[in-house]
């Protein structure tokens, strides 16, 4: 089976357990105003790869994992290359593998056959980082183009089968960086079960290049980074130092 791959990162240590081969997929459905790889938006803009040559790939540089890493699939949106993703993963997991995916959750749906086909890709996926991009569902429209109500399920679903994840959520002056904003997303957090990590990411422009070099006007090129002062302040209000889990 053949997927559209944006670009390969032979060694990331922020993006799952461990040291990590990252693969980042090509397509995406979101417009996050803060998106610093829009470049990634227009899946046949990749480049095809099979499976096999991924995993080629990927063992290439298995020396370098630890004991802790593996592959992490990020984008652009992996899930939805659902189908080549699936191949991709059981072909990990023939090789021992750890898998992990980086996603907002934006294709997720509880109906129909394309539920079934992530049933199928959880049983071969060990992790997942997951984005919350704004709690509050028009915010949430208003960011990224997309309703969270199935992201909302799909964190749900995770919690039920136990499934691990990271929560990662940037914060974005004037945006997310809002204190009522953030003990909301702390509180949703609480309900569940599966989480191992928390990460704020400070928002940061270096993606502005590539929207001029494309011809799309970048909305938040006036907007500055959030101050050390106001990360802390997030990091505290979401419990980040709670959720420890992950260096188990």
């Amino acid at each position: 089976m053949e997927g559209y791959i944006h670009q390969l990162e032979s060694f990331g240590c922020a993006d799952g357990p461990g040291s990590r081969f990252i693969i980042f997929f090509s397509g995406c459905a979101y417009r996050c105003k803060y998106c610093h790889n829009p470049d990634t938006w227009k899946m046949t803009d990749g480049k095809k790869y099979t499976t096999d040559q991924l995993i080629t790939e990927a063992l290439s540089c298995r020396a370098y994992w630890g004991k802790k890493g593996g592959i992490t699939v990020s984008g652009g949106e992996p899930l939805l290359q659902i189908d080549f993703l699936t191949e991709l993963f059981e072909k990990a997991k023939e090789k021992g593998i750890n898998t992990c995916i980086d996603t907002a959750g934006g294709p997720f749906t509880k109906e129909g056959e394309w539920f079934k086909k992530f049933e199928k890709l959880m049983a071969v996926t060990d992790i997942l980082l997951v984005d919350i991009k704004h709690i509050d569902e028009k915010e949430h429209v208003e960011l990224t183009g997309q309703t969270r109500e199935n992201v909302r399920e799909m964190f749900e679903y995770l919690d039920k089968i136990n499934k691990p994840i990271w929560i990662r959520h940037v914060l974005v002056p004037g945006i997310t960086d809002n204190d009522e904003y953030l003990t909301k997303t702390r509180d949703f957090i609480r309900t569940l079960h599966n989480v191992q990590r928390v990460e704020i990411l400070p928002y940061h422009g270096l993606g502005a290049a590539k929207y001029k070099e494309m011809g799309i006007d970048y909305v938040l090129k006036d907007t500055e980074s959030p101050t050390k002062e106001r990360v802390e302040n997030a990091r505290a209000i979401l419990e980040c130092e709670k959720y420890d889990g992950w260096k188990k």
